[in-house]
Formats: C-alpha cells, sequence, structure tokens
C-alpha cells in the first residue's frame, strides 16, 4: 500500500498545526500539499494533534445542553433527575431560567 504522505509532509504538517492550530492552518496545508482538507485533517486525528473546534453559541460562550441544566436543577434541589426529564421539552431560556433562580437561591 503507498504512503499518502512522506515522512517530511507528516513532520512538516505536526509542526505547522502544532504552532497554529486553526482552521486555516488546515486548508493552507491542504493548498500546499494539494490534498483535501479532510485527508489533512485525517492524517493529523491520526497522527494525535488535531484538535477539534469547540462550537460556541453568537455570544461566545460554550453551549450547555437541555440534559445538563435539568440535572444541574435536580442537583440543586436535591432531587433525582430522572424524574424531572420530562422538562427537556420546555423552552431553553425557561429552563436557564429556573436554574439561574435556583442557582441563586441555592447555589
Amino acid at each position: 500500500m503507498a504512503a499518502n504522505y512522506t515522512d517530511a509532509q507528516v513532520e512538516l504538517m505536526v509542526q505547522a498545526y502544532t504552532n497554529d492550530p486553526t482552521r486555516e492552518m488546515v486548508e493552507t496545508l491542504a493548498e500546499e500539499l494539494e490534498k483535501s482538507i479532510k485527508s489533512i485533517i485525517g492524517k493529523l486525528s491520526r497522527e494525535g494533534v488535531y484538535q477539534k473546534a469547540i462550537y460556541k453559541t453568537k455570544t461566545g460562550e460554550i453551549p450547555i445542553t437541555k440534559e445538563q441544566l435539568i440535572k444541574s436543577i435536580a442537583l440543586l434541589l436535591e432531587i433525582d433527575s430522572s424524574k424531572i426529564m420530562g422538562f427537556e421539552k420546555a423552552p431553553k431560556q425557561d429552563i436557564i431560567y429556573l436554574h439561574t433562580i435556583l442557582e441563586e437561591k441555592h447555589g
């Protein structure tokens, strides 16, 4: 089986990406090495250096799921979270509001 990358290419990729772990660097490497972005990401992953981008909300915060909020509410109230998982159907802003109020009172 033929190798897709030479040792020199792998060394260049790892060093460049380690110094600048961004999507832009992946795109630059793909262009320079004439490979697809997916190929570059795959190789960097196999080399153990690729860092998946962390999704953030419009306000720059790392999002929290309804399930995480409900589990936190259950901890604040010292109750079994499985008993209130039905609240997942409520609008997220309502769950956040309840969580914020409970944190202020119990946190």
